[in-house]
């Protein structure tokens, strides 16, 4: 059953399904604390993951899982204090949701001091990657390094010399800046940080265009991502774009339209990877939602499959037996095989992707594998 509003936008409180109640009996009841953006700037990303997420409970037919859905407006003071209600008032056993960097190092270290599991469908911010991992952390999407990493790669394949980046100044940005460096063998011709939820970028393009750059990297996810392709479109600059999945999302892509086409980009998943519970999965969330699904929606699908597995095997009460169900990970993922490394974070293919137009409806294919197997740069320094 679900209570609260249809869109979800406040709370939720949803018990998946009614089958499967004897098989779970002897099992503790899971309860969940989902802390995402609902509202606002970026909430295609969050409704996304939750949407992907409730797929899977909802899928699972398992009655012993609870959610509890808030929205943070993507403001860290209000995720610190729905976290605190979720840990000290609504008693969760599980956190998870998250979409931005920020938030996740205002909540995740405190969450898990306090002996709460968190799994993240998307944030992977390099200090919670190698000094900073812990033991009840476990990232389900990527570290935040890891796409750029491979737009790095894909521009040295490419034979580009001189690289014009761009991203928003706040963690996931300042980390997808340093990815992109670490495996591009050309020079920066330019280096901006931009101003989170930052929508005007004329001085950027100038400073692009003015620029010895032979193409542009950019990581600018959601509206921002919408606004610079727009703009960038019709400034006439045709300095070839790379980027990461995030500025070519689902969503973003058919705001932004044609001026999209043909452009490269990474992602660890795509509707197109070939293994069965990627395309049931496709499929069955274009007939619930009525869309085509996104990376977002991808994470938020495997991360509760990942949950799903732990509870099948394991009692939350037992932390110790319940992380290395989790560690595990012995679940069906969208991406076919998966792996955490030893900072709990994946071990995983990332492909390069190009846009195209499906009928009326624009969207990526995988062209190509930028890295394969590939781990974060911040494992080693994770001592747990």
């Amino acid at each position: 059953m679900i209570k609260g509003d249809d869109d979800m936008n406040l709370k939720t409180l949803a018990m998946a399904g009614a089958l499967g109640i004897a098989a779970c009996a002897a099992q503790a009841e899971v309860k969940v604390g989902m802390i995402t953006t609902l509202s606002g700037g970026g909430a295609g990303l969050g409704i996304d993951v939750r949407d992907g997420f409730m797929l899977a409970i909802e899928q699972s037919g398992r009655s012993d899982i609870e959610v509890i859905i808030e929205d943070d407006q993507r403001k860290p003071d209000i995720a610190v204090q729905l976290a605190d209600k979720m840990i000290q008032s609504d008693k969760v056993d599980v956190m998870t949701g998250i979409i931005w960097s920020n938030l996740a190092m205002a909540v995740v270290p405190g969450a898990v001091a306090q002996g709460k599991f968190y799994l993240s469908p998307n944030a992977g911010p390099s200090a919670l990657a190698g000094k900073g991992c812990n033991k009840n952390y476990f990232n389900v999407a990527w570290q935040n390094d890891n796409l750029h990493e491979a737009a790095g790669a894909y521009a040295t394949d490419e034979t580009f010399l001189n690289a014009f980046i761009m991203a928003p100044n706040y963690p996931a940005g300042q980390d997808a800046l340093t990815g992109f460096k670490r495996y591009f063998d050309g020079n920066i011709a330019g280096e901006v940080y931009t101003q989170l939820g930052q929508t005007d970028y004329a001085a950027e393009i100038a400073q692009i265009r003015d620029s010895v750059a032979d193409h542009v990297f950019f990581f600018l996810p959601g509206g921002m991502g919408i606004s610079f392709l727009k703009q960038y479109a019709d400034s006439g600059v045709d300095k070839p774009l790379i980027g990461p999945a995030f500025s070519f999302d689902q969503g973003i892509l058919q705001a932004v339209g044609d001026a999209a086409l043909g452009v490269k980009n990474t992602s660890q998943w795509n509707k197109d990877i070939d293994n069965p519970a990627n395309a049931a999965f496709v499929a069955s969330f274009q007939e619930k939602y009525g869309r085509l699904p996104s990376l977002y929606a991808s994470q938020g699908f495997d991360t509760a499959n990942l949950l799903i597995s732990a509870v099948e095997t394991a009692d939350v009460n037992d932390p110790d037996a319940f992380r290395a169900a989790l560690e595990a990970a012995n679940f069906d993922s969208t991406r076919g095989d998966f792996a955490f490394g030893n900072n709990h974070h994946p071990i995983q293919n990332i492909y390069v992707r190009e846009v195209i137009k499906e009928g009326d409806v624009y969207t990526n294919k995988i062209v190509g594998t930028a890295l394969t197997n590939h781990a974060d740069a911040y494992a080693p320094e994770c001592k747990m």
